[in-house]
């Protein structure tokens, strides 16, 4: 799966906190508002988030992780181990055709 660009994940986490304190101050006007609901929806769709608090959380986390987590994965989650296969597979024996 690609990651988003770090550069694009800061712009918008940026734009939604911006947002967020404009409506707080102001949450009776409905075009702040919109346009709040707007960036954190923005935010939802780049992070894989259905709420935009989640969203947030994980631009944070993946902004503040290195590059190889994934932003939906919090940074400390165990990574499961890889199989190891040490030769071909073996067929199993049959008796069909032996007296």
């Amino acid at each position: 799966m690609l990651l988003p660009a770090k550069a694009e994940v800061a712009r918008q986490l940026r734009r939604y906190r911006a947002w967020e304190r404009v409506m707080l101050a102001a949450p009776a006007d409905r075009t702040v508002r919109a346009t709040f609901e707007d960036s954190g929806y923005t935010l939802c769709v780049l992070m894989g988030k259905r709420c935009a608090r989640e969203a947030a959380d994980a631009a944070e986390r993946y902004l503040r992780a290195g590059h190889l987590t994934h932003p939906q994965e919090p940074a400390d989650r165990p990574r499961p181990a890889a199989t190891v296969r040490r030769g071909p597979p073996v067929a199993p024996h049959s008796t069909a055709g032996r007296p």
